[in-house]
């Protein structure tokens, strides 16, 4: 192999490999309110559970998507928040449990208040630098449809549409 073509290959591997720091950072609730309190963010929480098949593609196929990382690392302070955790959360002077007989597996408190109730998996909750609710996106989403709801609540086009008269604006 001649040197110039060495050097082609190793740009492309370069510049077309994704590398780790592209990565999602996931925090925990706490890390997240804490880090929102010094520089806000908007919060990106997905709201799963072990034993959910969609919200494990959403982790393969939706989560490790360059394009997804990179810009939910650049905008929003991500959170994975599995529903049914056992673990208490103190919030905002409230403390959020695990209730056992909420459903028949349980269900954290948490989790009841972030969907209104509307316990379906994987869900999206967004919240706005103020940790006040923009949205619930419950179900599935492909990385190039799940992008366009990014740019939609990133770009605070919520205040002044719904998300079908954005795509439709945007062509899509």
């Amino acid at each position: 192999m001649s040197f110039f073509r060495l050097i082609l290959v190793f740009v492309t591997v370069l510049f077309f490999t994704p590398t780790a720091s592209a990565q999602i950072t996931w925090m925990s609730w706490g890390e997240a309110v804490s880090a929102n309190k010094k520089e806000p963010k908007k919060l990106l929480i997905d709201v799963y559970t072990e034993w959910c098949g969609w919200c494990k593609k959403m982790d393969k196929n939706v989560f490790t998507d360059p394009v997804i990382e990179a810009y939910v690392k650049e905008n929003f302070y991500a959170v994975k928040f599995n529903a049914e955790q056992k673990e208490a959360i103190k919030y905002d002077g409230h403390t959020f449990n695990f209730n056992a007989n909420a459903s028949s597996r349980g269900v954290h408190d948490l989790a009841v208040a972030l969907l209104d109730s509307r316990m379906s998996y994987p869900s999206i909750v967004y919240l706005d630098e103020n940790r006040d609710r923009i949205s619930i996106s419950p179900g599935f989403k492909p990385a190039d449809k799940f992008i366009n709801e990014l740019n939609f609540i990133h770009g605070g086009h919520y205040k002044t549409k719904t998300y079908e008269e954005y795509l439709k604006a945007r062509g899509k």
